[in-house]
């Protein structure tokens, strides 16, 4: 593993392949072994740039961090590790980011692929309490409540897919692990996770890809993401949270004409 130094702490990625960039973003206690189904189908075209975000992983410890600290971390790592546009493959709190960073960038994005993807909830009264109730409950309950939630929203039917539960009730199992967690939750209330309201700025081709049988963000999310940028399209896998992960195959065979498409007719930076 590799790193770079950002303002949330060092942030570890694996990189395979060569060619144009292409970067995975995992989810809220998990790494980037999520993708290790689909790594080497990219890697035969792309340079492919796994990243462990703060917090996770190989990454540096962070119970401090918070979702649009995620998003910073992000922009600080692509400015580091390439000048050419990228494709972003970002799942629930990776797709925000990748998200943030197409509206707050939009030269460094070729591309994205929303999975199952966060920030595209309205803040409401009723969110932020449930982003602050449900971190406030996992603290105490987390011993045996998180590694249930991991499998109920993963809904694992793959050999990789019981390698994420395992590698994620591993790190809900470690105070930091449970920490890290519980502060990324909280912070989904916070005004600056709500990216509805921007949305429209996204020029990026913008691929969604959402497991029908995702409980912690179900469908009818997928849907009004998909409306709510403009020209995306939305493509459904009958699988849970994670569908690069569950049907590997499935979703290489959406993903990989839409990012050679995206890449090959990206902006170019001066």
């Amino acid at each position: 593993m590799r790193t770079v130094r950002t303002s949330m702490g060092e942030v570890a990625y694996e990189e395979t392949g060569d060619g144009p960039p292409v970067f995975l973003l995992h989810a809220n206690a998990h790494d980037h072994h999520d993708f290790d189904a689909i790594v080497p189908g990219l890697a035969r075209e792309h340079r492919v740039i796994a990243v462990d975000w703060p917090g996770h992983g190989a990454s540096a410890p962070n119970p401090d961090v918070t979702a649009t600290g995620l998003a910073d971390a992000l922009a600080e790592l692509v400015a580091a590790l390439t000048p050419e546009p990228a494709v972003f493959i970002g799942n629930s709190v990776g797709g925000f980011a990748a998200a943030r960073l197409a509206i707050e960038d939009p030269s460094r994005v070729a591309g994205l692929v929303l999975v199952d993807t966060g920030g595209f909830v309205r803040r409401t009264l009723f969110t932020r309490a449930y982003c602050r109730a449900y971190a406030f409950a996992a603290r105490p309950l987390s011993g045996w409540l998180l590694p249930r939630i991991v499998r109920a929203y993963t809904k694992p039917r793959s050999a990789n897919d019981h390698a994420v539960v395992d590698r994620a009730a591993r790190f809900l199992g470690t105070v930091s692990g449970r920490a890290t967690y519980v502060a990324l939750w909280r912070s989904f209330g916070d005004p600056g996770y709500d990216l509805t309201g921007r949305a429209d700025r996204i020029t990026a081709p913008t691929l969604v890809v959402w497991g029908r049988r995702d409980p912690v963000a179900p469908l009818f999310i997928g849907r009004a993401t998909s409306r709510c940028i403009p020209g995306a399209r939305l493509e459904v896998l009958d699988t849970g949270h994670m569908p690069f992960s569950s049907a590997p195959d499935e979703f290489l065979d959406l993903v990989t004409p839409f990012v050679r498409s995206a890449l090959d007719r990206r902006p170019r930076r001066a």
